[in-house]
């Protein structure tokens, strides 16, 4: 009958590394969340960015119509 061994010392090293590595992604995934006044910013950021391409295709295709009409 064989006696089976276990390292203490090693399963408590892994044990900190995994509680090192899971707090490590808790954090990392805390600040790269999103949060409802972020979102409502960037909607607020696409739409200007909408009006701004949109003028400036008016106002292309403007000037466009202008030199060749």
């Amino acid at each position: 009958m064989s006696v089976a061994t276990f390292d203490t010392l090693k399963f408590a090293q892994r044990l900190e590394q995994a509680a090192a590595f899971a707090e490590a992604q808790k954090e990392a995934l805390e600040t790269q969340l999103a949060r409802k006044g972020d979102v409502q910013r960037m909607e607020r950021d696409l739409l200007l960015l909408r009006w701004m391409i949109g003028f400036n295709l008016a106002f292309t295709l403007a000037l466009v119509w202008r030199v060749f009409a």
